[in-house]
């Protein structure tokens, strides 16, 4: 019998088998890929560490989230400055005096402050009723158009104007000249990817690949005294209220005789008739280390989810969420399981909150 069996071998999973084993806790993991780390593996192509589901950026102010992590791996300084490309026009993100500069020519924050407050007052929009007005009454009509819009329409597969607008409760803006996108006091990318941090988090902890838990459901419930679940909570019930939704992604992987393609690890097009929402050039996570003469690019396309698709991004309507209360109140019934992560609990998670909710339930549970 073990302590705990541990469904999914991604940063939650992994987290808590960690937490868990260094309590003392008997602990076997089940993953029904055939590699360990989730959504957040990366493995080495053509001496270049790919992140092979979308990148990755670890950034926390979580003292001890960033103790945990640090424990498995050494990070760079990797600093995210992502550029948007609006119709081969460059525009640098997150919006700040650089942006503004770029948009109208402006060089003093009280310049940008007065073009932006002069569009909202010319939008007369005093309740925003979609996610387009929401939008132009915090940043103005350009930043939307040129910035917003085009991306987001891709990114959710429907026009601004059908999108409710707590999507975006608020777009960032900075009077500064400053384009690092997480302003949060420890951000990098693991010295050697993340499958490695993954890895050594489980250093051992029987793990067992290419296993699909619901399909042997019985079988593993009876050697464990506990279950911690971090597959998609809908599916664990048998899809018994209905199906969640969610957004997919599909990427294109690329190989380039170049030693660099864009300049920049992140360029995000904002238009709406390139279909892809960005290009990921991995390299550049990791200051030019790996191949000198190629790189490797990922082409980043949204794309609708069906069952057996994988599923990214909840979307967090009133009907899902709805939904999920359903799925949420079924699984409060369920002594032996608990239910943990990003699909165990229909959330959208950055990779430090992940960690902290493990954290948090590793000592609770002692």
């Amino acid at each position: 019998m073990y302590d705990y069996l541990i469904v999914g071998a991604g940063l939650a999973g992994a987290s808590f088998a960690r937490c868990m084993a260094d309590r003392g806790k008997t602990c076997l993991v089940l993953e029904k890929r055939n590699h360990l780390g989730g959504n957040i593996y990366s493995k080495q192509v053509e001496g270049i560490e790919v992140h092979q589901y979308g990148p990755h950026i670890f950034h926390t102010d979580q003292e001890q989230v960033w103790e945990f992590v640090n424990r498995f791996a050494s990070f760079n300084h990797f600093v995210y400055s992502p550029v948007a490309n609006y119709e081969g026009s460059l525009y640098n993100l997150p919006f700040n005096m650089n942006t503004f500069h770029e948009l109208w020519g402006v060089n003093t924050p009280e310049e940008a402050r007065g073009i932006i407050e002069k569009q909202r007052k010319e939008s007369g929009i005093k309740v925003p009723g979609n996610l387009e007005e929401q939008a132009i009454m915090l940043a103005g009509n350009d930043i939307y158009e040129k910035l917003v819009k085009g991306y987001t329409e891709k990114q959710w597969g429907k026009p601004c104007k059908e999108l409710p607008s707590f999507i975006i409760t608020r777009l960032p803006l900075r009077f500064t000249f400053d384009n690092n996108y997480f302003n949060h006091p420890h951000q990098g990318i693991p010295i050697g990817g993340y499958t490695g941090m993954v890895e050594r988090m489980l250093e051992g902890i029987q793990v067992r690949l290419g296993i699909n838990y619901l399909e042997h459901r019985e079988e593993y419930e009876a050697i464990a005294h506990r279950i911690l679940y971090t597959g998609p909570i809908d599916e664990y019930f048998g899809y018994c209220f209905g199906e969640l939704e969610y957004r997919s992604l599909r990427f294109e992987t690329e190989v380039l005789e170049v030693d660099n393609y864009q300049g920049v690890a992140g360029m995000n097009y904002t238009d709406s008739q390139t279909p892809f929402t960005r290009i990921i050039e991995h390299k550049h996570f990791e200051f030019g280390a790996g191949n000198q003469e190629k790189t490797i690019i990922t082409r980043e396309y949204p794309a609708p989810w069906r069952k057996g698709d994988e599923p990214y991004y909840p979307i967090n309507d009133k009907k899902n969420t709805d939904l999920y209360k359903r799925y949420e109140r079924e699984s409060q019934k369920q002594e032996q399981v608990i239910f943990a992560g990003r699909l165990g609990t229909y959330q959208y998670y950055d990779m430090d909150k992940v960690i902290a909710s493990v954290l948090k339930l590793a000592e609770r549970l002692g």
